[in-house]
């Protein structure tokens, strides 16, 4: 894929950010998984708080679902696109699915397991490493996470 069809998905990945706040008033994460073939086969956002679920992370709800659909627990040759860095419990879900790639939109300095913090994807003491692009429409994708951040601080109860 080139980098216009990583906008592209990037811009459906925050279409689904929006859900999780309009839906589930979630952290605006969104992911998607495209087939090696380009069609879209899971999508998610994110569903922790809503589900009393400490693993419903876009990523792992995209994954699941992109697995129902393919009928297997493996992803090979599958892309997952989200509008934050994974963290350390989705990379390490990412790589035992054997996604090809992975494109994210905003970095995370707290919780990155990406580049940022850690470099989980890329470690080279994993049997599989996933190509990783990052920063595909971060500034949206930021800027949708601090008005998040921004509403809820100014909501003290």
């Amino acid at each position: 894929m080139d980098a216009v069809d990583d906008a592209d998905w990037m811009r459906k990945a925050l279409q689904l950010a929006a859900c999780a706040v309009s839906e589930d008033d979630e952290i605006p994460v969104g992911a998607l998984v495209v087939s090696s073939e380009g069609a879209l086969i899971g999508e998610g956002w994110n569903r922790n708080i809503s589900e009393h679920d400490p693993s419903a992370h876009a990523e792992i709800v995209a994954m699941r679902r992109a697995g129902q659909v393919l009928g297997n627990h493996r992803l090979s040759g599958c892309t997952l696109y989200v509008t934050l860095e994974p963290c350390a419990m989705c990379a390490m879900a990412m790589i035992h699915a054997r996604l090809a790639r992975v494109v994210f939109a905003a970095f995370d300095p707290k919780t990155g397991a990406a580049g940022s913090v850690f470099n989980l994807l890329a470690d080279p003491r994993h049997n599989h490493r996933i190509e990783v692009t990052g920063g595909v429409l971060a500034d949206e994708a930021g800027q949708r996470l601090r008005e998040y951040f921004r509403g809820k601080r100014s909501k003290k109860p």
